[in-house]
């Protein structure tokens, strides 16, 4: 039973692990020279040659018909976040750095409830509490983002970094680094993701295998993003080329862990326990980026980027504590809902025979244990 009860927290929690570590494999990929359009196509045609085998065997009986609409959601997955969100994150990623960038990205639960807002798939009254913190939490999230690419501040020194020897001013000299617009590039792409998470979460209810939604996504996406890396980076043959280094870790790690692996982890969960419990550890992500970056990277820090991510993960679980209160409470175990108590009864009948007619009759004598009357 304590298995059952921690095995979400534990599957999350070992996910954002593996976000974490994509950010600092593609991170050094990209510093050496790798198209982050490239990086994008060959993602999820390992995802797709990953996820197809075990999506067509173990779903074969009860794989639901393909129909328009649902082609129609699928496409549109495949673009939303392998393909537009994933350029935009690893571009955007490739102008700052892999703790900026994972930081920005906490921004995605406030994006998913504003879109959500909008679009009017989620309830928002203003009189309730738990209604302004999302809207609250909202504001703040995007104050932390904005507080992150403009304020800089002193240099936060750790004992096991050399701010004259920082990996990322180094390794791509060919590449300026930009907060503004690659923190534009990965807002823009949070907003996508944003996007999938609920187009998703909405595809499963008509197409409820998680399995082979995950691979047609992959597919989908292998496919629109190897048409966007193809017209980017015509006349440019050289981007394609691979070779047994950092560029094939990171297109075999992301298209297995984190494309095949996450997106068929992410749907179980968000079956069970919904986007909310979900997105509530990517601060954990964070935090990983940050100590392995400093340390592999040799990424610095400094105060106002610290200052901004704080903002960001207090604005964050404001949005997630409201939209923890809108989750009715059978959503969660049985074992949370306390039932009415009922006075136990005892019925005992007595039986007539009647000769003349043939039957009887029945009458129910009640007791109750909490009175001494008879009924």
């Amino acid at each position: 039973m304590a298995l059952k009860t921690w095995k979400p927290f534990l599957t999350v929690i070992s996910l954002q692990f593996g976000y974490a570590g994509l950010s600092i494999i593609a991170k050094f990929a990209l510093d050496r020279g790798m198209s982050p359009h490239v990086l994008a196509a060959y993602r999820h045609i390992v995802a797709t040659i990953f996820i197809a085998p075990f999506a067509f065997f173990l779903d074969r009986k009860v794989r639901p018909k393909m129909t328009l609409p649902i082609f129609f959601k699928i496409a549109l997955l495949g673009l939303l976040e392998p393909t537009i969100d994933q350029n935009l994150y690893y571009t955007g990623m490739k102008y700052t750095s892999a703790t900026f960038t994972a930081a920005m990205t906490n921004v995605l639960p406030a994006f998913a409830f504003l879109m959500a807002w909008i679009f009017r798939l989620e309830k928002v009254n203003i009189r309730k509490i738990h209604s302004q913190a999302k809207i609250l939490g909202t504001v703040v999230t995007v104050g932390g983002a904005m507080l992150m690419t403009v304020v800089k501040g002193p240099l936060v020194p750790l004992p096991w970094v050399n701010p004259n020897d920082s990996h990322q001013d180094s390794s791509n000299p060919g590449v300026t680094p930009d907060l503004t617009k690659g923190a534009l590039l990965i807002a823009i792409g949070c907003i996508c993701w944003a996007g999938f998470v609920n187009l998703q979460a909405i595809t499963l209810k008509s197409y409820p295998v998680e399995l082979s939604l995950t691979a047609y996504i992959c597919l989908m996406g292998s496919i629109e993003s190897t048409i966007v890396a193809l017209f980017i980076e015509r006349g440019n043959p050289s981007a394609w080329a691979i070779q047994l280094d950092s560029k094939l870790l990171a297109a075999v790690y992301g298209g297995v862990i984190c494309s095949g692996v996450g997106y068929y982890v992410q749907g179980v969960i968000m079956k069970t326990r919904g986007p909310v419990f979900v997105t509530a550890f990517n601060p954990l992500s964070m935090v990983i980026v940050a100590i392995l970056g400093s340390i592999i990277l040799a990424e610095v820090m400094y105060l106002g980027r610290i200052l901004g991510a704080i903002v960001i993960v207090l604005g964050l679980y404001s949005v997630l504590w409201g939209k923890s209160k809108d989750e009715p409470s059978n959503s969660f175990s049985d074992m949370d809902i306390e039932l009415p108590r009922s006075t136990p009864q005892v019925v005992t009948f007595s039986l007539n025979a009647n000769t003349e007619t043939d039957t009887m009759d029945a009458s129910v004598v009640t007791s109750r244990h909490n009175t001494n009357e008879s009924v």
